[in-house]
């Protein structure tokens, strides 16, 4: 729950929408998304009823805050607190925020309807990490950061479903029920198209992403070196490992 303090000088969640859009520039300036896309959507729930130029914004139910549709193609991700988005979750209406729906909000609101504790769903198209999403890969999961400070465990690619299709909106609903309580800080790859983290807080999931990231790089050169047999198996935290951390779900 959140208190929202409004005046008519302040936006809805004001504080909230600068926020994530400072984040969106700032991770497609760390070179974390391209200009094909990626989104970005923050669940808010206001503690007190209030009214915005019209609009009645409820207390104790959840709104999305969210990126519009071509962030990086149109904007490179430069937006004003405007631009992001006011969307009601319950009924995927847009209430407020210059822009259109992104048509991947079916993902969105999927992953939010699977866990209630989610708070964050981001979506990008990391480099590194997209070369273990083309091959349909899991990535193996090797730095310390990833399996021991933020143990994400194993790192799965979900089977190719179409970009912004029902198919693949309900096959990340159902993974992340699977999930259980670990779906409040995961990442999955999704076949050809990107990763997809879910979190409680919108700086802990760029922390994953930029994270994963660097570990995508480093699984990909200890991969070539043991085809090349200069190794015989993948190195982490000071042993060998066939690099599929353990499943969260078993520790």
């Amino acid at each position: 729950m959140m208190e929202q303090n409004i005046t008519k000088e302040r936006l809805p969640f004001e504080t909230e929408r600068q926020d994530l859009a400072n984040v969106a520039r700032e991770m497609f300036n760390r070179k974390m998304t391209n200009v094909a896309g990626g989104n970005i959507s923050l669940r808010v729930t206001p503690d007190e009823t209030f009214a915005y130029d019209g609009q009645e914004y409820k207390a104790g139910h959840d709104y999305l805050l969210m990126t519009p549709t071509f962030m990086s193609e149109a904007w490179f991700a430069k937006m004003s607190l405007s631009q992001i988005l006011v969307v009601d979750l319950e009924t995927g209406e847009k209430l407020a925020g210059e822009g259109r729906l992104t048509r991947e909000i079916n993902m969105h609101e999927g992953a939010y309807r699977a866990n209630p504790d989610i708070n964050v769903v981001y979506h990008s198209h990391a480099p590194n990490c997209m070369f273990w999403a083309t091959l349909g890969v899991d990535m193996p999961n090797l730095t310390e950061v990833t399996s021991v400070n933020v143990p994400l465990g194993k790192i799965k690619c979900l089977p190719y479903r179409e970009a912004c299709s029902q198919e693949l909106a309900d096959i990340v609903q159902s993974e992340i029920k699977k999930l259980g309580d670990d779906a409040t800080q995961n990442i999955f790859l999704l076949d050809s198209h990107g990763v997809l983290i879910t979190d409680t807080d919108l700086h802990a999931a760029t922390e994953v992403l930029e994270t994963v990231e660097w570990n995508a790089d480093i699984a990909y050169k200890q991969t070539i070196f043991k085809k090349l047999g200069i190794i015989d198996d993948y190195r982490s935290c000071g042993k060998k490992t066939d690099g599929q951390a353990e499943s969260k779900l078993n520790l």
